[in-house]
């Protein structure tokens, strides 16, 4: 089991940053794949970034390639995702997930097990 934790979300102007966190916590929270999702008003809920067990390696959507940076801590448990150059249509509920499962597609959100409540991020233009 994962619990799942975010927080950071706000207000913001376009072209500010925002940063938020994950807290993970459960036994297996260390082997999880950990991604951000964010679901806008009336969309599906889409992928944004995830980041491997170990080693860092990373996978961007392209809307938020060479704006936003995932990265964890595994000491403390946390993912962060640091969005800078903001957009009005980064406006979305943000979501952290979490798997144990082997996939090909981290992309899918079905591929994920664990997610958190998530946090509102409103960018105004």
């Amino acid at each position: 089991q994962v619990q799942l934790v975010e927080s950071g979300g706000g207000l913001v102007q376009a072209g500010g940053s925002l940063r938020l966190s994950c807290a993970a916590s459960g036994r297996t929270a260390a082997s999880s794949v950990m991604a951000w999702f964010r679901q806008a008003p009336g969309k599906e809920r889409e992928f944004v970034a995830h980041i491997s067990r170990n080693f860092g390696i990373t996978y961007y959507e392209d809307s938020v390639k060479g704006r936003f940076t995932i990265s964890r801590d595994n000491a403390k448990n946390t993912v962060y995702l640091q969005m800078n150059s903001l957009k009005p249509e980064d406006t979305a509920v943000y979501y952290c997930a979490a798997t144990l499962a082997l996939s090909t597609n981290y992309r899918n959100r079905y591929e994920y097990d664990y997610w958190g409540q998530g946090t509102q991020v409103t960018v105004s233009s």
